[in-house]
Parts: C-alpha cells; sequence; structure tokens
C-alpha cells in the first residue's frame, strides 16, 4: 500500500514566498506615502524652475539683451484670502511696458484690523504660458509679511518680459499679460514670551 506523500518540503519555500511579497508591499505602501508627503515641495519647485502653470520667474537683473521695440499690456490684479484683514490694490492697474524694460510697480496693501496679521503672497501670470518669460528680480512676494495694527504700505515689484517670448511663435499675437497676488494669512512666526512667574499653562481653578 502506497503512503501518502507528505507536502511538508513545499511549506518553506511558500512561507519565504509571502515574505518577500509581504516586504515588498511594505516597501511601496512606504515610498507612496512618502511620495505624497514630497509632492508638494516638488511641485513648487518645479513650477519656479520652468514657469509651469502661470508661475513667473525670479532673475538676478536686468536682461543681456536689453529692451525691444514690441510693447505689451501688463495688468494687475490684487487679491485677499478670507481671513485676511487686509485691503490690497495695485497703484496702477495697468501699464504698457517694452519687452525686456526693466519696470518698478508698487502695491499698496492696509491692515485693517486692531492687531498685528501676518500673511504671504502666492502669485501666478495669465496667459499661463507666459510664465517662463516674466522675470521678477524683487518682490514682497518672495518673503512673509507682517502689518502693526492699522498699518500701511506700499510694496514694490521690479520685473522684465524675457526678450525671448519674441521668439516664441505660441505667443506671437499676445498683446497682454495678467499678474495676479493673493494674500493668504500666516501664523504669528515668533511664539509669545511666557512670563517669568509662569512656567506653562495654569492648571486647576482659580
Amino acid at each position: 500500500m502506497t503512503e501518502p506523500q507528505s507536502h511538508q518540503p513545499a511549506t518553506k519555500p511558500r512561507l519565504k514566498r509571502d515574505t518577500v511579497v509581504a516586504s515588498i508591499c511594505g516597501l511601496v505602501v512606504a515610498f507612496m506615502v512618502g511620495a505624497s508627503y514630497a509632492a508638494v515641495p516638488f511641485y513648487n519647485w518645479f513650477c519656479r524652475v520652468t514657469g509651469f502653470n502661470g508661475t513667473t520667474m525670479v532673475a538676478s537683473g536686468a536682461p543681456a539683451s536689453g529692451p525691444i521695440g514690441r510693447t505689451i499690456s501688463v495688468r494687475f490684479d490684487a487679491n485677499v484670502a478670507p481671513g485676511l484683514p487686509w485691503k490690497f490694490v495695485p497703484e496702477q492697474s495697468e501699464v504698457q511696458v517694452r519687452i525686456g524694460e526693466v519696470l518698478t510697480v508698487f502695491y499698496t496693501v492696509t491692515n485693517q484690523s486692531a492687531r498685528t496679521t501676518h500673511a504671504q503672497a502666492a502669485y501666478n501670470v495669465a496667459p499661463l504660458t507666459v510664465g517662463a518669460y516674466f522675470q521678477k528680480i524683487n518682490c514682497f512676494c518672495f518673503t512673509d509679511q507682517t502689518l502693526g495694527p492699522g498699518e500701511k504700505r506700499e510694496m514694490p515689484v521690479v520685473f522684465y518680459v524675457d526678450p525671448k517670448l519674441a521668439t516664441d511663435a505660441e505667443n506671437d499675437g499676445l498683446n497682454s499679460i495678467t499678474l495676479s497676488y493673493t494674500f493668504y494669512p500666516q501664523r504669528d512666526p515668533t511664539p509669545k514670551p511666557v512670563a517669568a512667574t509662569e512656567t506653562g499653562p495654569r492648571k486647576g481653578n482659580l
């Protein structure tokens, strides 16, 4: 009578395979979680480098080739996100500028509350294909802004439209660019000091 064959030798390879599969799945999950956290800063970096989605570029100085004869209209848009008690307006709604000409314009911002507030400006240009050609030399949007109670401030933007725009066939008929800013509220960057007699949050009833 033939004895039934034992399947025990196949158990160890199967366990080993299952362990490998589980390890690979764990690594994939960990990679996806890490990628999700890195996606936002990577996307911001990509936009700044390429001008994607209308993100303007940062220049260290005037263009080497200088201005050309072609002019273009640059319009200015100002917005404030909900929760920020600021009034934010451009001093000029529109200017005519030669491509390659360095120009300085001003926005005015006023804190309409009785407390110090902090904000950061997001920005882009339209049409979106012009982002790679709109060069900022100086801008209030590069840093967080802090305004005291009732404070009013002029904020400059120094920019030029890159002469390379004139060689881009996709923008041959372009005659207007809109530069848009939106201020968003930020948390107080400096922690409030604790009184010398208080080492931490109060406990118990008064």
